[in-house]
């Protein structure tokens, strides 16, 4: 993972250096985060401004629309929020009275919509948060100055606005909300809202986390672990899956971040991302996803510092990597179950990356590494992982196939199915021949989940003999995760239901196969033959 600042370029046509130094602005991303949109906010001129730039993350550049319509009046500490192609800007402050007006920006025409509000509308606000889920935005909490006096009146309620039929309606809600704040975040994740952190009206700084799920509309706090959260407001947070990234804010005697932490959701767990070249610290900045455009990348713009300078710096950051960086962190201090949680997750994040997964049967140990067995596709698969702590060498029917590691071999057919999206090499046993073991059940204790992305393996299919491969980066060095060589198994008899109950196993594979091999037409061979084969290979290594 790793920041990137960026280099501002002027677009042609209706040119923008950019929208220049801002802070209490929003930024929305349209398009599958192909563009971003930043309006309003405080720093230009050392006024506040209505303005709408528009950088587009493919070409890097700005631009400043001509917009039509009536504009919202200027103003800072608003909302913000896509949906499909419009952006509904709601409350804030226009430096005299807060607001509660809404209005929204059609990105395809660049036209701004008056819009008939129906329905119960929230209070004049500014500082509170708003996120989308499903067609409804959800605002909630922020804070107002009382009419006549410096007190302020901090919120805790919750509003929700159908987008399709501009229907403001206050929510009821059940269990115990989140207390009354401002310049808090708040972020969607599986039909459910998260707000982390923010100021109370005691002036004091948080970190807790509420979670409302919007299928009950009940609240209730997480309980965290692992490195917690600075107490801040002012912060920003942006949402991968289950991941929420937050990053800056502020607390009290001008305390500043620039500390970036990573919350998992399912695991309710913390993590700090140590970096060395990262932004200033700074409060009310804003960022976005760039996703799917730029899949696993943010983007950051502006913000105030402890001089209460406005900023105009902008960023990505890449996070690529935040996996392994919150895995090298946080299993030492968790739970086994919560461990477990947390690899089940780095799984599934390199299955969606194309890396394959199967689950195996160790049944032999030995000083050089294990030999294992699977089912896969009701066909049984026996090889041996080796490991990279001795330089053992098998003898191959394809001289090509050496100890060398070889790269993944990419599916020729961009239009088949999509289940076919890892190669393996099969070969056939030429010179020896793996030890025949029980078949496998499911149920089987020495059942183990071998996770091929740190090594390369071959397996040999029964009665094949076409080749393919399956590589991954060989990243650790840990003893307990092996270098996967090339293995050569003699074909086995085959395997009927009465011998093994294949379908439950299948059903727990975690890796996709491509369409069986064609049958090697000498493909049996006698348990004698294979007794005597594995007999004169172990002479040989004996005799190097």
């Amino acid at each position: 993972m790793r920041w990137e600042k960026v280099q501002r370029q002027v677009g042609l046509g209706d040119s923008s250096s950019g929208p220049g130094k801002r802070w209490g602005h929003t930024c929305n991303a349209i398009k599958g985060g192909r563009f971003v949109y930043v309006f309003g906010g405080f720093g230009r001129d050392d006024c506040l401004t209505n303005q709408v730039h528009v950088f587009d993350a493919g070409r890097q550049i700005w631009t400043e629309p001509m917009i039509r319509g009536v504009p919202p009046s200027p103003r800072d500490s608003h909302s913000c929020t896509t949906v499909g192609d419009n952006l509904f800007v709601f409350g804030g402050t226009d430096g005299k009275h807060h607001l509660n007006d809404l209005h929204v920006l059609d990105t395809s025409t660049h036209t701004w919509k008056g819009l008939e509000v129906r329905g119960q509308r929230p209070e004049a606000r500014e500082g509170h948060s708003a996120t989308l889920v499903g067609k409804h935005i959800f605002v909630f909490g922020g804070c107002v100055k009382t009419s006549g006096s410096d007190d302020e009146v901090f919120y805790n309620d919750l509003y929700i606005l159908n987008t399709e039929t501009i229907t403001w309606q206050r929510a009821v809600t059940t269990g115990k909300p989140p207390s009354a704040r401002d310049g808090h975040t708040c972020s969607t994740w599986n039909n459910k809202i998260i707000v982390i952190g923010g100021e109370d009206l005691d002036d004091d700084y948080l970190s807790d986390v509420h979670i409302l799920d919007t299928d009950t509309f009940a609240w209730k706090q997480l309980k965290t672990s692992g490195q917690p959260l600075t107490p801040r407001a002012g912060h920003v947070t942006v949402a991968i899956e289950s991941n929420l990234f937050v990053f800056g804010g502020f607390t009290d005697f001008q305390k500043l971040y620039n500390d970036l932490y990573v919350l998992d959701v399912e695991t309710c767990v913390w993590s700090k991302i140590d970096m060395e070249e990262r932004p200033s610290a700074r409060f009310s900045a804003t960022a976005v996803c760039l996703g799917p455009y730029k899949a696993g990348s943010f983007f950051f713009v502006g913000g105030c510092n402890k001089n209460l300078e406005p900023l105009d710096d902008i960023y990505y950051l890449h996070t690529d990597g935040v996996y392994e960086a919150r895995f090298a962190q946080t299993p030492g201090r968790l739970s086994l179950k919560k461990q477990m949680k947390l690899k089940c997750q780095e799984k599934k994040l390199a299955m969606d990356q194309g890396k394959p997964f199967f689950q195996a049967r160790v049944t032999e140990n030995s000083p050089y590494g294990y030999t294992i067995e699977t089912i896969i596709d009701g066909k049984v698969l026996r090889g041996v992982l080796l490991s990279n702590r001795h330089h053992s060498s098998v003898q191959t029917a394809d001289p090509s196939s050496s100890n060398r590691k070889r790269p993944a071999i990419p599916d020729a057919d961009a239009d088949c199915d999509h289940r076919e999206k890892t190669q393996r090499i099969l070969s056939k046993d030429s010179a020896g021949s793996s030890q025949q073991a029980d078949p496998i059940h499911p149920s089987d204790g020495a059942n183990k989940k071998v996770d091929t992305s740190d090594a390369n393996i071959n397996i040999a299919r029964p009665l094949e003999a076409e080749t393919v491969a399956v590589t991954s980066d060989d990243k650790d060095q840990n003893p307990s995760q092996l270098d996967m060589d090339t293995v050569n198994a003699e074909p086995s008899p085959p395997v009927t239901l009465d011998q093994v109950n294949v379908e439950p196993l299948r059903n727990e594979m975690s890796t996709d196969v491509g369409e069986d091999a064609k049958a090697d037409p000498g493909g049996d061979s006698s348990p004698q033959e294979q007794d005597e084969e594995r007999i004169a290979a172990e002479d040989a290594n004996a005799e190097q």
